[in-house]
């Protein structure tokens, strides 16, 4: 698969990790060997991964493999658009500033926070009782 027309980045999101392989084609997204309709179910999630292609118009240039690991759909979808953004920006140096304006270049830094001991949950405390 080492070719000058295949691009390759790595992207993460939660505890997520998508390797994404862009190649001209004619837009098939392929996420863990399965079409991205067979493996997100919510319309919602599909579209977040689309974004970065909609928004360089970009959509029907590329066919997009992705492997992803770890986390939720969520966060895997968060990953793979993270993936697709900087392996377009492999592809088209150009489209840097749009793809910036709409903050898909960096990473989102948002992680669960850990729970803390004699404590409900991270921030949740158990309930006080005076008598």
């Amino acid at each position: 698969m080492e070719n000058e027309n295949v691009y390759y980045a790595t992207g993460k999101r939660k505890n997520a990790v998508a390797r994404t392989w862009l190649k001209p084609g004619d837009g098939n997204i392929t996420v863990n060997d399965l079409s991205i309709d067979d493996y997100f179910k919510i319309e919602s999630i599909k579209t977040a991964v689309k974004q970065p292609l909609v928004l360089t118009n970009t959509l029907g240039s590329f066919d997009i493999k992705a492997k992803v690991a770890g986390g939720g759909f969520s966060g895997q979808a968060g990953a793979i658009r993270h993936g697709i953004t900087k392996a377009l920006l492999l592809a088209n140096p150009d489209l840097r500033s749009a793809l910036k304006r709409a903050g898909f270049v960096r990473r989102d830094p948002r992680v669960k926070e850990r729970k803390k001991y004699g404590q409900k949950g991270a921030r949740a405390r158990f309930q006080f009782s005076k008598r």
